[in-house]
């Protein structure tokens, strides 16, 4: 489907200002999506710490572009995604050891694996050029069924 620029992505993620980390969306499906990103790049990235950005950061790029993926199946939908939060990592591997050492932009792919209700599973992957830095299987859970 049509691309998709970083105002109205960062409309469709609970995140705002420089926290909204992905610049826009390339392609998207029923399947998936994938976004691209310079934030790696800026100083002002809040996920930056005084030794630059760490790679395990690309899970955050990931569960974003899950979240911009959700946002617009449900806005198709006529709906809106519900609140979730991130319930499980697995397979987590980093191939690099730093995000802000790439020059070029970060490609964000997110693969829909499974969907139950609010409940979602899939498989991300930061990379560059065609090469993988970050790769895992992210889980969100529904919080509307969650109990305080």
């Amino acid at each position: 489907m049509s691309s998709v620029q970083r105002e109205e992505l960062c409309s469709l993620i609970p995140h705002a200002g420089s926290m909204c980390l992905l610049d826009a969306v390339e392609q998207w499906d029923d399947d998936g999506i994938v976004c691209h990103t310079l934030s790696h790049r800026r100083a002002d990235n809040p996920l930056r710490g005084a030794e630059g950005l760490a790679a395990v950061h690309g899970v955050e790029y990931g569960a974003q572009a899950m979240a911009v993926h959700g946002g617009l199946l449900a806005r198709r939908a006529g709906a809106r995604l519900p609140s979730g939060y991130l319930a499980a990592l697995r397979d987590v591997r980093l191939h690099a050891a730093r995000l802000d050492e790439v020059d070029a932009p970060l490609q964000v792919r997110a693969v829909r694996l499974m969907a139950e209700g609010g409940n979602l599973m899939y498989r991300i992957e930061v990379s560059v050029a065609g090469r993988v830095l970050v790769e895992a299987r992210v889980t969100v859970a529904d919080m509307s069924g969650r109990t305080q």
